[in-house]
């Protein structure tokens, strides 16, 4: 899947201020031409245009997954070059989050390039003589629409209380920075306009196999329907997420890996795993926390998304003798939402609304399926929701769900503080260009 890059001007002037190493100025070769294939677009670069919305979605996975981990702690990060994953992002001493930093930059660079490129879609559809019939420009709406929540969501997960923008419409007239309440409000009538568009359309595109079982219209709806049961519990609208779940593709009794996903080849113009670290190395490496294997249940299946190395590593007075192995090849896929998440979803939504069994039934599903016996503890509502959100620990390791998680919960003072004055961040700063803006 070869991208297919087009940014916000503001989002260019954001890279080139940005002076760390780690910051990875992301290119535009398609800015020139663009203007101009989107006055009157033929199908293929409309579908072209999918193409890389979609191969987008993919770049700075490594990015999400070592904030949301570090912060979460699930994973330590060791790089010989960069000490700020060991000092600022874990706040030792007197460390402030820096707003000019590659933490604070890059993943919101990679996420409004995704929204920019899904709007030129919409744009592009619009002004398309090419299609004639509304059906299928609706196809394109709602594929684009459901992308964009997606992707604001995401940067809302690490800016949180700080905000996004979620009125990006017109690049050149950027709405204002929203706080997360009326952000999630914003998502969540963008999924349901997604879903209008999508319950009228068809598609004249094919997405990657990382979306099979949902690359058709009635499928994608039920992609875009998890999503939305994901906000829903974000917003604490239990009745909400349990309306989207029905249209959604949880199954209690079916696979729980059964899911969208992001995909990667070793082929020419495509992309491996960013997040992907062999086994066993040293220097720039990514560990389990140390508290994943000592709080696991014995017997429980899912200690293996660590492995134990040959050696334990060291770095900064941290030390781990795993690795964080949920990819385990260059090629390895990674999930955007999964059935596992949605029986979770599921159990949580029954707990908040007191129908306990029925939410015991749901974590009962998941400890058979991870080799536990059936939930033993008090059948009350408090004690259902740390078991609830303790299988959300384990099963959904590593996939940025545990630091807002505990952070949905008032918890993260519960997470382990490793050194004397490190600091559990609940949010990360806006990047310096949106400040003031």
């Amino acid at each position: 899947m070869k991208p297919n890059i087009n940014m916000m001007l503001l989002l260019v002037l954001t890279a080139c201020l940005l002076g760390a190493c780690k910051n990875e100025p992301i290119l535009n070769p398609n800015a020139p031409t663009m203007d101009e294939i989107i006055k009157n677009p033929t199908v293929n670069e409309l579908n072209n245009l999918v193409v890389g919305t979609e191969s987008g979605m993919r770049k700075g996975l490594d990015f999400y997954t070592e904030i949301t981990g570090i912060f979460g702690r699930e994973i330590y990060r060791f790089a010989a070059s960069e000490p700020r994953y060991t000092q600022e992002m874990m706040g030792a001493g007197n460390s402030q989050l820096d707003n000019t930093s590659f933490y604070a930059n890059n993943s919101w660079l990679y996420r409004y390039n995704v929204v920019r490129n899904a709007y030129l879609l919409i744009e592009g559809t619009q002004n398309s003589t090419y299609i004639t019939n509304e059906k299928q420009k609706k196809g394109y709406y709602g594929f684009a629409k459901t992308i964009i929540a997606y992707q604001l969501l995401l940067n809302l997960n690490l800016t949180y209380a700080n905000g996004i923008r979620t009125d990006v419409k017109d690049f050149r007239k950027l709405g204002p920075i929203v706080k997360e309440e009326q952000a999630l409000t914003d998502i969540a009538a963008m999924l349901k306009a997604a879903r209008e568009d999508l319950a009228d359309g068809e598609f004249l595109f094919e997405l990657s196999d990382g979306f099979t079982g949902f690359k058709d219209i009635a499928g994608f709806t039920k992609f875009n329907y998890a999503l939305a049961a994901r906000v829903a519990i974000y917003r604490k609208q239990w009745a909400e997420a349990l309306t989207d779940l029905q249209g959604s593709f949880l199954d209690l009794a079916g696979d729980l890996n059964t899911g969208a996903y992001h995909i990667f080849s070793t082929a020419a113009h495509d992309i491996t795993n960013p997040a992907f670290y062999e086994r066993n190395e040293s220097g720039d490496i990514r560990l389990a926390h140390p508290s994943y294997a000592a709080q696991i249940a014995p017997g429980d299946d899912r200690i293996d998304k660590t492995a134990l190395r040959d050696d334990p590593a060291t770095k900064d007075g941290l030390t781990s003798d795993r690795d964080f192995w949920i990819y385990r090849s260059e090629t390895a896929p990674a999930a955007i939402i999964r059935n596992e998440e949605l029986i979770l979803i599921y159990a949580e939504a029954k707990i908040q609304l007191n129908q306990l069994p029925d939410g015991k039934t749901a974590i009962d599903r998941i400890r058979k399926a991870h080799n536990l016996a059936p939930y033993g503890g008090a059948l009350d509502q408090a004690p259902l929701i740390t078991e609830m959100l303790t299988q959300r620990r384990f099963s959904l390791y590593g996939e940025g769900h545990r630091w807002v998680d505990m952070r949905r919960y008032n918890r993260l003072a519960t997470l382990p503080i490793d050194r004397p004055n490190d600091d559990v961040w609940p949010q990360l700063p806006l990047p310096l260009a949106e400040v003031g803006n």
